[in-house]
C-alpha cells in the first residue's frame, strides 16, 4: 500500500518507529517529515499529507502530533479528505468501516507506541463496508462542493 505520513515535533518518534515498521512490511511510504531537532506546524504537514491522499499519489494518510487533534482538524480541510483522530482500535475500525476516512490521526503524548501500532494495523487493514454507509459518506463529500 501506498502511505504518505508525517509529524509534527511532538511526534518524531513515533512517526519514525510507525514509517520503518511499514517498510519493513512492504508498504511504499512516503514520509514528509520532520525529523529529531527539527521543529514544524502541523497545519503545513497536514497539508501535505492530505494532498498526496486526496491527489491520489498515496492510498492513505497517517499525521501524528502532540493530540492528534490539530492534524485532523488541519487534514479535513483539504478537499476530498476524511481524517479521524482515533485513540482506541474500535475507532480506528469503524472510522474506515463507516466513513470511509482515508487519513489516521493520533497523539504521541496520548497513546503508547503499542497502541498506535495496533491503531496502524486496524486502519490499515480495515475496508469501508459501503452500502448504506456509502451514501452518507457522499453526503460528508458534497458539503466540500457546497463550500466553494
Amino acid at each position: 500500500m501506498k502511505i504518505a505520513m508525517g509529524c509534527d515535533h511532538a511526534a518524531v518518534e513515533y512517526k519514525n518507529q510507525i514509517r520503518d515498521l511499514l517498510r519493513a512490511q512492504g508498504h511504499e511510504v512516503t514520509d514528509v517529515g520532520i525529523e529529531a531537532g527539527e521543529k514544524a506546524d502541523y497545519p503545513d504537514i497536514a497539508e501535505k499529507v492530505g494532498g498526496l491522499v486526496a491527489g491520489g499519489t498515496a492510498e492513505k494518510g497517517i499525521l501524528i502530533c502532540g493530540t492528534g487533534v490539530g492534524m485532523s482538524i488541519a487534514a479535513n480541510k483539504v478537499n476530498g479528505i476524511r481524517a479521524a483522530v482515533v485513540s482506541e482500535a474500535y475507532s480506528a475500525k469503524l472510522c474506515r468501516q463507516h466513513n470511509d476516512a482515508n487519513i489516521l490521526c493520533f497523539g504521541q503524548r496520548v497513546v503508547g507506541i503499542e497502541v498506535a501500532l495496533e491503531l496502524v494495523k486496524v486502519f490499515l487493514e480495515t475496508e469501508h463496508e459501503g452500502g448504506r454507509h456509502a451514501g452518507r459518506v457522499e453526503k460528508i463529500m458534497a458539503i466540500e462542493g457546497r463550500q466553494e
